[in-house]
């Protein structure tokens, strides 16, 4: 299974729409974790126009969002074995690991792999057998050098992950 991974889109605000390359692989994704800042609702709408879409709302999202999104999910993917939180994401945007394990200390135990945003600034990292995961922003680069999103292929239990850079 192949998952698109974006977070912090802010349109409108830092651009239009969502750039071609995410539409694109979005096209050719399985499906797509968007971490929250969507900004607008109709992101959401127009990424379920490509693919499959598990959402979180982020603390800039308009009130639609927020009464259509959850804060946070977990996502249980039985044909790979694997449990997957999602999360946007607050407080400050530096150490978002602390802030993730607490959101998620009631099922930490069957999680797999955390994925969130709120930062901007694309992390992969592994603690204690755990997967964070953050694919920074495909639009803003406030708190990082780079434009960023990320790609998951999930098969027996395991979890490849990539962050790619938008030039």
């Amino acid at each position: 299974m192949r998952i698109l991974v974006i977070s912090d889109t802010h349109i409108p605000g830092t651009a239009d729409k969502l750039p071609a390359v995410i539409e694109n692989e979005a096209k050719a994704s399985d499906c797509c974790f968007h971490c929250g800042d969507f900004i607008s609702y109709s992101i959401f709408e127009a990424l379920c126009s490509y693919t499959k879409v598990y959402g979180v709302r982020g603390n800039m999202d308009d009130e639609q969002i927020k009464k259509k999104l959850p804060e946070k999910q977990i996502i249980k993917f039985s044909e790979a074995n694997l449990s997957i939180g999602i999360i946007h994401g607050g407080g400050p945007p530096f150490n978002l690991v602390d802030y993730v394990n607490k959101a998620f200390s009631d099922n930490f135990a069957e999680i797999d792999a955390f994925i969130f945003g709120h930062s901007h600034s694309a992390l992969d990292k592994e603690i204690n057998k755990r997967i964070y995961f953050n694919p920074g922003s495909p639009t803003d680069k406030v708190f990082a050098p780079y434009c960023s999103y990320g790609i998951l292929e999930l098969a027996d239990k395991k979890i490849k992950r990539r962050i790619i850079k938008i030039e």
